[in-house]
């Protein structure tokens, strides 16, 4: 019988003996043996806590062929036991041929939900935020919420947006993973429910390839409340990372994806590698990885990149 091989991503801002052996034991527990373990991030002391770029330590595991998606939900429990994050992923799904990243733009690439601080701005914060919070935990259908939340914000003066757009808060790591991103030769793209008025404005900044949101109907200086079709909703963000990869000449296999939402979840079903990245509990449980305890550059990890080839 064929044996499995496997890697296994253990990645948490320290790492601690007994989570050590937590995760010996998972392994142990599931038939596997570890045939070669290495950091590739630079390990520290374990009292010492790097909260955005952390430690990962990597297993090259080999056994009885078993159900990834079994293996894949039993470590994501143990991982929320233990503060930790654990990725497992099927060897023969290519380390390296990953060549396309997908985001999603709010509580993904920045720390914030831009139409919620639009809202703040204009007097309708606590109306649109708990609409944003149920379409984002998938009890409310998008495109529905979305021109809800927008005919609020009717009249909004432009000049409020050119004042978030310069104060957009970033991410952790976001920085150092986009450097490394186009060192290395991958293409980026946006792609999001928010506005283009603002993944402009991160395209510039960060160097994104291609972005795709929805369009901010402006007319004489003030938002309308209208919207301009088509939507960019769950369907449309899985369409776009489709088309782009195969204007790009890629397999959906070379791309990975990354969002926090219930609208993410067609999109990262969609590629080779689908990243929950500090989501909402549906969205862990769906996506085949999960990124909970670490900043946005530790997904250079989960693409095999140590420290020792990537740059501050």
């Amino acid at each position: 019988m064929t044996q499995q091989r496997l890697i296994l991503n253990l990645m948490a801002p320290q790492l601690s003996d007994s989570v050590l052996h937590d995760v010996q034991a998972f392994i142990a527990r599931h038939g596997l043996q570890v045939q070669a373990q290495r950091y590739l991030s630079a390990p520290v002391p374990a009292e010492e806590a790097l909260p955005t770029k952390g430690i990962c330590r990597e297993y090259e595991l080999q056994g009885k062929p078993g159900d990834l998606q079994v293996l894949r939900r039993e470590a994501l429990t143990l991982a929320a036991e233990r503060g930790v994050d654990i990725a497992v992923r099927d060897v023969s799904q290519g380390r390296g041929d990953y060549r396309l990243v997908c985001f999603d733009m709010d509580s993904t690439l920045i720390k914030a939900e831009v139409i919620d601080e639009l809202a703040r701005c204009h007097g309708v914060y606590d109306q649109v935020a708990a609409v944003t919070e149920r379409a984002m935990q998938g009890e409310l259908d998008f495109q529905q919420s979305f021109r809800a939340r927008m005919a609020t914000l009717r009249g909004l003066d432009e000049s409020v947006l050119i004042d978030i757009a310069d104060n957009l808060p970033l991410m952790e790591g976001v920085e150092r993973l986009m450097r490394n991103l186009k060192r290395l030769g991958y293409r980026t793209a946006i792609v999001s429910g928010g506005f283009t008025y603002f993944a402009r404005h991160l395209q510039s900044r960060l160097g994104f390839d291609d972005i795709h949101a929805n369009e901010l109907v402006i007319d004489d200086g003030r938002v309308t409340g209208g919207v301009q079709e088509p939507i960019v909703d769950a369907e449309r963000k899985a369409e776009l990372l489709c088309a782009i990869a195969e204007r790009e000449g890629l397999t959906l296999d070379q791309v990975v994806a990354v969002g926090d939402g219930a609208n993410d979840l067609k999109m990262l079903a969609s590629s080779g590698m689908g990243v929950a990245f500090h989501a909402k509990p549906l969205v862990r449980e769906q996506a085949s990885y999960s990124i909970a305890t670490l900043g946005l550059d530790a997904l250079l990890y989960l693409l095999g990149h140590g420290d020792d080839d990537l740059t501050p």
